[in-house]
């Protein structure tokens, strides 16, 4: 399988992240830049050009936009996704995360766990759902579903 090489956000217009948001962002750049698993597969009779790729992520017109790019710079492909399906776990993804980040400074480990595995679980609810919205456009691993979850997180923040 190819993979990602780059990967931008177009946060343009959007107000500035908290410190908290601005710390996931990083992780799980350099996360997905470590290791990934990305593959466009060939459509309607069009070949893809291989990868690896350079992603950018952005969010136009209410919608979450995937502008991806050879390592080269050739363009590769663009696809449009519905920011529709993602809302309700963003938010519960928000709420968690904000429940953890007030938990750290206040609870004993065993609470802190209890939340964690609750964040851990909405973040895999929204990979599945990434996954799904990709099918037939992208093909990517779990862990990179994960990562690229965040970082639509991170984007959907400011909009």
């Amino acid at each position: 399988m190819s993979h990602i090489v780059d990967i931008a956000l177009d946060d343009a217009g959007l107000p500035p992240p908290t410190p908290e948001i601005e710390q996931e962002r990083k992780v799980a750049v350099f996360d997905l830049l470590e290791q990934n698993s990305f593959t466009l597969p060939n459509r309607d009779d069009r070949v893809v050009p291989e990868g690896p790729y350079r992603v950018t992520l952005s969010i136009r017109d209410k919608r979450l936009v995937f502008d991806i790019a050879t390592e080269d710079g050739q363009r590769a492909a663009e696809f449009h996704l519905s920011l529709g399906p993602f809302r309700q776990v963003v938010k519960d993804y928000f709420q968690i995360c904000e429940s953890y980040y007030t938990a750290v400074k206040t609870l004993p480990p065993s609470q802190i766990e209890t939340i964690d595995m609750a964040r851990r679980g909405i973040h895999n609810e929204g990979s599945r759902v990434l996954k799904e919205r990709l099918d037939g456009k992208a093909e990517v691993d779990e862990d990179t579903a994960r990562r690229l979850f965040t970082l639509i997180c991170v984007l959907h923040f400011g909009a």
